[in-house]
């Protein structure tokens, strides 16, 4: 038998973030990767901090960022890897309305730290009453990341690409197959559903397209743009444009109508011809209070859950991986806002 404090199961942000807190405090683990593709590994990975419909912020925006990018540093430590693009968000105005909003929102103690209030125009895109830049927002290069991660995780013998199968786990007996463990994190994003421990938290999936576009005009490289939907350039002369969406059309397959709604905005504001090469779906976890469900089983002391991440994967699932791993080894409370407990 081999022994671990810890075993993950779940590759997304969740997954990841969490393996850095125990990579950095020196704990023994495995991660189960069952090789699919999680939302998290197609997902835009925007970081930003303002929800740019009606330009306002979120519970503790500042932090999460700052945190994210501390982090990425420790990451980069091991993985000898930069994955922070610094691409600024430049959302596009609808009208002058949208730009007078954005200005009486910039003057806010809240949102001045992330609101530019001078406009710019932007090159090659439609954009009659300007844009407005949202400071501190940036990207993560997703492949790069996972990609990166992986091969770390693997190098050091700390991934297992295999399903975890929940009939071999034993929590009474803290063992599952040949290992022995302190404690199990379950960070399955909508996988959870199959999971007997935790099938009744209180996620609902939300599925989300996007398509990769091979444009006959090249937009700027340094910026993301936003208007409906984020564009922006991923290498091999393609660009993403994403995502949607939605809660009702929950089939496994690409929805027509969501490739016709990225297509139709992509159009509204790029007015030269493109041609759609790839169509990507995934599944998020949100949760109807938009803040993840972190906690320990009811009756199950070694078992834990880390879900609910939402769209904000890369910065909840960073923040809270903290929050989580000072829970289980050091008994610090967790936020009410984020306790699984809050359900109860």
């Amino acid at each position: 038998m081999k022994n671990v404090d810890y075993i993950i199961v779940g590759d997304g942000y969740a997954g990841l973030f969490f393996a850095h807190q125990l990579i950095k405090n020196k704990k023994s683990f495995v991660i189960f990767s069952e090789g699919r593709k999680s939302a998290s590994q197609v997902s835009a990975g925007i970081i930003n901090p303002v929800v740019l419909k009606k330009f306002t912020t979120f519970w503790k925006a500042q932090e999460q960022i700052d945190f994210l990018k501390d982090s990425l540093k420790e990451i980069e430590a091991y993985t000898r890897k930069n994955y922070l693009i610094e691409a600024s968000i430049h959302r596009i105005f609808h009208d002058e309305n949208e730009q007078k909003l954005w200005l009486k929102k910039s003057g806010t103690e809240e949102l001045s730290g992330f609101l530019d209030e001078n406009f710019e125009h932007l090159d090659i895109v439609k954009n009659d009453f300007q844009a407005g830049k949202v400071t501190q927002s940036a990207r993560l290069d997703v492949n790069g990341f996972f990609k990166g991660l992986f091969e770390y995780l693997e190098n050091n013998n700390f991934l297992i690409k295999e399903k975890f199968d929940y009939t071999q786990l034993d929590p009474t007996g803290s063992s599952y197959k040949d290992l022995n463990f302190k404690n199990i994190i379950f960070c399955e994003g909508m996988g959870v559903k199959d999971n007997p421990y935790f099938s009744e938290i209180a996620v609902v999936p939300n599925k989300g397209h996007h398509i990769k576009a091979k444009l006959s005009q090249p937009i700027p490289e340094n910026i993301t743009i936003k208007k409906k939907h984020f564009l922006f350039p991923t290498g091999n002369g393609l660009y993403f444009y994403g995502g949607t969406y939605d809660r009702d059309q929950l089939h496994h397959h690409i929805d027509d109508s969501a490739v016709n709604q990225l297509v139709n905005g992509l159009s509204e504001f790029y007015p030269y011809d493109f041609e759609v090469e790839e169509v990507h779906f995934g599944f998020r976890p949100t949760v109807k209070d938009r803040r993840p469900i972190i906690g320990r089983h009811a009756t199950l002391n070694n078992l834990y859950v880390f879900n609910g991440m939402g769209a904000r994967g890369i910065l909840n699932g960073c923040y809270f991986s903290r929050d989580l791993f000072r829970f289980i080894e050091n008994d610090i409370p967790l936020h009410e806002e984020v306790s699984s407990k809050r359900f109860q």
